[in-house]
């Protein structure tokens, strides 16, 4: 709840977990400071509204979505729909005099980053924080008219048009730094032995559940324990497979099935090696772990940069790469088990992973946040 009297900052980033998780690291630092109430703004239809009602933020909708990319009749109503939230958000602007913005890329936060950019009047200054290897849209059309900018990744400097340009890694959550890998195990009811992580994001991925589905019965027999976020379309759909393929699948206490888990931090620390699409926040969060990834990057992904944040990681020799469409359970199990019996790579795929993990990016991106602040 806002404090009377007290100045606050707005914080936006909604759509994926990759958008809204970053915002809400730093949400969660600017609250640790107390010096600023903190209001965000997301779509009330996205799953940032859950997340951030259970924070206990204080929630601004706007309803915009996702622009089509082809010149139809749905681009036009999305224009007009933009131009609504751009209103929207211009009237929190003026009607809470935030001392700063701080945006996450991605069109949720597109509204009221563009209200900051256009109303220049109203003095208010705003930064950026993009994820990905290579910028999205938003990012790179707004960037110019940011206070400063934050990035992950060094490479994506190029793309960006602005002096103030800062590589921070992404912003990672605290439970990263505090949850031991025993305790989450624990909290899981797992054994204390190797165990995998099996994930196509907060959303799920088809071509990744079906290709574990056919080998979790195979990784249970080695002793391999497993944690499996179907995403929550895909999971009826996934117990409908087991059923046929595993039946006694609920029995096995290897395995760890859900449609999707709140508490990503606990599964991700869990695991020894993780399966993951290559999105920046998976992979950041997968390399503070530390564990040892095999990335199945999503091929349509905008600007292809979920390929380009997978090689990132497989130039460090620190993942293993498959392509989407060469993805079968025989692949998937080939690639699992060559790390259950290579305990040298398994090792090294962790260790190089951990050194590109920044603990530090929440509090150095705060820091920089907190320098813009327009004075009163």
């Amino acid at each position: 709840m806002a404090k009377q009297n007290r100045s606050c900052i707005f914080v936006s980033g909604g759509g994926t977990g990759g958008h809204i998780y970053p915002a809400i690291a730093i949400c969660d630092e600017i609250k640790k400071r107390d010096l600023y109430d903190i209001f965000y703004i997301g779509n009330p239809q996205n799953m940032e509204y859950g997340i951030v009602k259970e924070k206990g933020f204080n929630f601004l909708p706007v309803k915009v979505k996702g622009m089509p990319r082809q010149l139809s009749f749905s681009l036009l109503k999305w224009c007009f729909q933009l131009m609504i939230a751009v209103f929207q958000s211009l009237v929190y602007l003026l009607k809470y005099r935030p001392v700063a913005v701080f945006g996450t890329g991605g069109y949720v936060s597109a509204p009221v980053l563009i209200a900051c950019s256009v109303f220049k009047f109203l003095h208010i200054p705003f930064m950026m924080h993009d994820c990905d290897a290579q910028p999205g849209l938003v990012t790179r059309k707004i960037s110019p008219y940011a206070k400063c900018v934050s990035l992950a990744f060094e490479g994506a400097k190029k793309f960006i048009n602005n002096k103030n340009v800062f590589v921070y890694g992404n912003p990672i959550r605290e439970d990263f730094k505090t949850l031991s890998k025993s305790d989450a195990r624990k909290d899981l009811n797992l054994e204390d032995k190797l165990t995998i992580c099996i994930t196509g994001g907060s959303q799920g991925a088809k071509s990744i559940n079906n290709a574990a589905c056919a080998i979790l019965k195979k990784l249970s027999q080695n002793n391999i324990q497993v944690i499996f976020q179907t995403g929550r379309r895909n999971f009826e759909k996934v117990i409908e497979t087991l059923l046929i393929n595993f039946p006694d699948y609920e029995r096995d206490k290897n395995l760890v099935i859900r449609p999707y888990f709140s508490e990503m931090s606990k599964a991700l620390k869990a695991s020894d090696i993780v399966v993951s699409r290559a999105g920046s926040l998976s992979l950041s969060e997968i390399c503070a772990v530390p564990a040892a990834p095999i990335l199945i990057p999503y091929p349509y992904a905008a600007a292809d940069h979920q390929r380009k944040n997978a090689q990132f990681l497989t130039d460090k020799n620190a993942a293993i790469y498959i392509e989407d469409s060469s993805l079968t359970s025989e692949v998937l199990l080939q690639n699992i088990l060559t790390l259950v019996n290579d305990e040298n790579l398994l090792n090294t795929l962790k260790s190089n992973a951990f050194q590109l993990a920044n603990y530090d990016a929440v509090s150095q991106i705060t820091d920089k946040l907190f320098s813009i602040v327009k004075k009163s």
